[in-house]
């Protein structure tokens, strides 16, 4: 199957953020059957903003500030991530991400065009730190299933499920 490379170079320098540490994103060819095509403008956006809520949820788990969230999560994916942030600020750790790869394929956009669903193949190093000091550290290679609803000014992701390979 051909892919296409995204150039995430502009996406991630429009956010301002990681721009030394940016992960390989692939993005499978969408080739959706349906009533609603997904335009090329809103398969660029939805992947943006994708990644940015990876870059937010890093945010906020590594410093343990579920309001970070709130820029690129909503319902059930950011009351899950909210009580797991409390959870390790309880325990007085956090969790430091560092996404290496995404392989992305876009697979349903709902007729009425308020939920696209996409699978994440995904590669990162996570870090687990208690009082500053490094307890463990692994690479994580993981299935995640996302659904993100669009807002006034982005997509933001609705649901986030992993799931083992």
């Amino acid at each position: 199957m051909i892919r296409r490379i995204l150039v995430l170079g502009t996406v991630l320098a429009a956010s301002g953020a990681f721009a030394a540490d940016q992960p390989s994103v692939q993005l499978e060819p969408t080739n959706l059957r349906g009533p609603r095509p997904l335009a090329k403008q809103t398969e660029t956006a939805v992947v943006h903003d994708y990644l940015q809520a990876w870059q937010g949820m890093a945010a906020a788990m590594d410093q343990n500030r579920p309001d970070l969230l709130d820029q690129d999560f909503v319902g059930e994916a950011r009351e899950k991530l909210a009580a797991t942030i409390a959870e390790q600020t309880k325990l007085g750790v956090h969790v430091h991400y560092q996404d290496r790869t995404h392989d992305i394929k876009i697979v349903f956009y709902s007729p009425d065009g308020l939920s696209i669903q996409l699978v994440d193949l995904i590669e990162y190093d996570e870090q687990v730190l208690d009082h500053g000091k490094v307890v463990a550290v692994q690479p994580v290679h993981v299935r995640y299933v996302a659904v993100l609803t669009p807002t006034e000014v982005q997509w933001k992701v609705r649901i986030l499920q992993s799931e083992p390979l």
